[in-house]
């Protein structure tokens, strides 16, 4: 017996540019880049810009913009309004074999056509008024109507019975489709202008797109694609549909659950390895039993396959979006840190004075790169500024909190500049603000003592602790901010 020939694995993404690009297109991309990288295979971009009056310049170069930032590499680039005059040639075709005719129907007419069906409660579908008129008038408006059901095009993928096309999808199986509930479908609006599905057939099939992976919402168009395949006798590829990303309502995610574009994620400070990670686990998982939730895209490129791809719509998670990205600043070398920490922020001077004791402190709270910097800004003022009603703990009074700061001071100036770090002012304070942050029944309240030195220190409700503030300032600088506090009472 012959043995099969293999067949060469190239995928697509094929995003029309007509707004930003987002969080769906963005998976898309991720899972035929996967696929087709895990297969040896190609992965192409082609830009699907027919539609002249949505279609974008800006938009395009988002999709790319956002693309190489998420890393997704692509081997071929094609763009479908440089394509006209092949998708003129096949047009041209079904003319000549009458497998599409003219339709001259308003849009008044088509209108009055869907409320008279479905006023008998039957699908809408466009009728046939013009499949068989005879005269052509080259001057009056029409579009081009491709013919279903026609004795021609009853190939593969048809079932015997009851006119139903029939298709495995590799991530929800088998399935069917009555071609009576189609109808007649435009597939250009001239030999110029073709339409979407019509397009969609001849690249892929010029493009020898091996796999179709695309969303959920494009299923309907697959019948009527099968369809033009058939009527050009073009290889169909494999189709598998993806589940929606559904909103915390679990409605199709748009706008209004946030924001939906990478750009948004990208300017936000989130990582890009992050994003990659996270969109990967919405709709697909390695398998029953693992718990492993943070992949390289070496590991996701092994690891991923169609199979595994879930038939209902992933929920979009934004805590678990910050969870991952959080585990991925943690992973930042101290070089690649002080990389991305935002150029507003410090001035070349301060962020080389940034050390690595303030990288591990950082990168233990930041959640995006937006973050980082904040908890150490306190570092780079000369003076700072905040209402003495901060440095208040509980329903202490000022005389309490002064006196406090003073004996801290009175501690601290017995230290040396050597030997003020992080662990002895812990062993120096821990045991002073027990003494004196006793209250009733034998307890203590160290907050007495240890947030006023806090807030003395860094001037912020939210900061490193005083005992790595303390370090990082360095002895004259933080007891000048201590006496500093004392004097605002």
């Amino acid at each position: 017996m012959k043995k099969q020939e293999k067949i060469k694995v190239i995928t697509r993404m094929a995003p029309s540019p007509t707004g930003l690009f987002h969080i769906g297109g963005a998976r898309t991309a991720l899972y035929n880049y996967l696929f087709a990288k895990q297969n040896n295979g190609e992965f192409i971009l082609r830009i699907e810009d027919t539609d002249k009056e949505r279609s974008k310049l800006k938009w395009e170069k988002n999709i790319k913009t956002s693309l190489t930032w998420l890393n997704l590499k692509w081997d071929r680039e094609y763009k479908q309004s440089k394509r006209l005059n092949i998708y003129k040639k096949y047009l041209n075709k079904l003319v000549k074999s009458e497998r599409v005719y003219k339709c001259y129907c308003t849009e008044k007419e088509l209108d009055k056509m869907r409320k008279e069906q479905e006023s008998r409660g039957v699908p809408p579908k466009y009728i046939g008024k013009c499949r068989n008129l005879k005269n052509d008038n080259q001057r009056e408006k029409h579009v081009l109507r491709f013919k279903v059901n026609n004795k021609i095009i009853s190939k593969a993928c048809f079932s015997r019975f009851a006119r139903k096309i029939e298709f495995k999808d590799l991530i929800r199986g088998k399935l069917k489709f009555d071609t009576n509930l189609i109808g007649d479908f435009i597939i250009a609006k001239s030999l110029d202008e073709p339409l979407y599905n019509f397009a969609n057939v001849i690249d892929d099939a010029q493009m020898q797109i091996s796999h179709v992976i695309r969303g959920e919402e494009h299923l309907s168009n697959t019948p009527r694609q099968i369809i033009i395949y058939n009527a050009l006798n073009l290889k169909i590829p494999k189709f598998a549909h993806l589940p929606l990303i559904l909103g915390s309502d679990r409605s199709k995610m748009s706008k209004r659950h946030g924001a939906v574009s990478i750009e948004h994620y990208k300017n936000q400070g989130y990582l890009s390895e992050a994003l990659i990670n996270f969109m990967a686990l919405l709709g697909w998982n390695p398998g029953q039993g693992s718990t492993k939730e943070i992949f390289s895209i070496k590991e996701l490129i092994k690891q991923f396959t169609l199979q595994k791809v879930q038939k209902a719509g992933a929920v979009f998670n934004l805590d678990k979006l910050n969870w991952m990205n959080r585990e991925y600043i943690k992973k930042l070398d101290f070089q690649t840190y002080k990389n991305k920490i935002p150029k507003s922020k410090f001035t070349a001077l301060q962020r080389k004075q940034i050390t690595k004791l303030i990288f591990n402190i950082e990168k233990e709270r930041a959640i995006t790169l937006n973050e980082i910097g904040q908890g150490v800004e306190f570092l780079f003022k000369d003076k700072l500024n905040y209402d003495s009603n901060l440095l208040k703990w509980k329903d202490m009074d000022n005389a309490e909190i002064k006196s406090g700061l003073e004996t801290v001071h009175k501690a601290l100036f017995s230290l040396s500049e050597k030997n003020f770090t992080k662990e002895n002012l812990e062993k120096m304070l821990l045991p002073l603000s027990e003494e004196l942050g006793k209250t009733a029944h034998n307890k203590f309240d160290r907050g007495k003592l240890l947030w006023p030195l806090r807030v003395a220190l860094t001037g912020e409700k939210n900061s490193p602790g005083p005992f790595e503030a303390g370090e990082l300032l360095g002895k004259k600088k933080a007891l000048d901010r201590i006496q500093s506090a004392a004097e605002k009472l």
